[in-house]
């Protein structure tokens, strides 16, 4: 299976397990919630009884917004114009690229996303893997199975970002950029060669990536154990398959701009009154929706062409699943035609 074809198979499979995107939606959403609990109060005590109250209920009201942010400390210091519209992409994409520290409380609601996603991708992928309904049971049971093994995952995953961000990145794009830009006196020079020095680092970050994904999917798919054996695994489809692991990263990868791009067309900017904060919202939520269908696409999209690669068999087939059966020993029974 080719990358094209890979792709086109995972959105597929998502389209078909339309309950993965609202449910994951729904987490991100509960994990959101105490923070905006939180920041609601503190609006609540800056504004208190106020003629300023009236103003911000009414609109995006900047002055007072420009106060607040003055005075504001921990999560309060997040809440920033930025958070608007296509300006809250942009703003991600400029701390991401320059390793830009977050604030601790959003570094620990992160740390809970990723913990909580350790348990569910094991049912994720099965259910993508398997390509038909797990129901409930046979979701939770295979994210409990495969949790202990993320988890470990995780960790490795955890120490090589670490490394690559903590030192990597500083190295590259400040200890050397700064040596090579000493003498130059063009500054299209020092931006080509910043520029470089991103593409260094982004090839570097995505066969990472690309290690600790198809990791993920051969513990599931094959039920592996040990994550040091699966992260050997995943390293080696993808130095086998290098072109055709990175021409289906490139698709996601492009799905994922033209959705970024669709919401900066689409995205109306600063909010006004009335309908127009509706609007705003409204888009919002749907492009929150859109991040995690391509993100599923993305799993599924792998999977796939992981599937076809090693000649496992579609888990499609009828006979009923006995738990704790993996992906690969139930496509192996239902291959054999003496099977009842």
């Amino acid at each position: 299976m080719g990358a094209a074809a890979a792709f086109r198979d995972g959105i597929r499979r998502v389209n078909g397990a339309a309950t993965l995107v609202v449910g994951l939606t729904l987490v991100t959403f509960l994990i959101a919630l105490p923070l905006s609990v939180a920041l609601r109060g503190m609006i609540l005590d800056h504004l208190g009884p106020s003629l300023a109250a009236d103003s911000v209920a009414a609109g995006a009201d900047y002055q007072w917004w420009q106060e607040f942010s003055a005075q504001a400390t921990g999560l309060g210091s997040t809440f920033t114009p930025s958070i608007i519209g296509f300006g809250a992409v942009l703003d991600n994409l400029d701390a991401f690229v320059d390793n830009v520290p977050m604030a601790a409380t959003i570094t620990g609601v992160t740390a809970a996303w990723l913990v909580v996603w350790s348990f569910l991708s094991g049912g994720v992928i099965d259910r993508l893997a398997r390509d038909r309904r797990t129901r409930a049971h046979g979701f939770f049971a295979a994210a409990g199975t495969h949790f202990w093994r993320f988890l470990r995952l995780g960790l490795m995953a955890l120490a090589i970002y670490a490394f690559l961000f903590g030192w990597v990145h500083e190295w590259l794009l400040t200890d050397l950029y700064s040596r090579m830009i000493r003498d130059t006196t063009v500054e299209r020079s020092a931006a080509t060669i910043r520029f470089g020095g991103y593409l260094i680092f982004g090839a570097l970050l995505i066969f990472v990536n690309l290690m600790f994904d198809y990791a993920r999917i051969r513990i599931v798919v094959e039920d592996r154990r040990s994550a040091i054996g699966a992260l050997a695994a995943g390293t080696r489809f993808v130095r086998r398959h290098l072109a055709r692991a990175l021409g289906l990263y490139f698709l996601n990868s492009l799905a994922f701009v033209v959705l970024v791009g669709l919401y900066g067309l689409l995205s109306p900017g600063a909010p006004g009154s009335g309908a127009g904060m509706w609007v705003v919202l409204l888009l919002g939520q749907a492009y929150i929706v859109a991040r995690h269908y391509l993100k599923l696409v993305f799993y599924a999209s792998e999977t796939a062409m992981f599937q076809s690669a090693l000649a496992h068999a579609s888990y499609t087939a009828a006979p009923p699943l006995v738990w704790p059966e993996s992906p690969a020993a139930e496509s192996i029974v239902n291959a054999d035609p003496l099977n009842p």
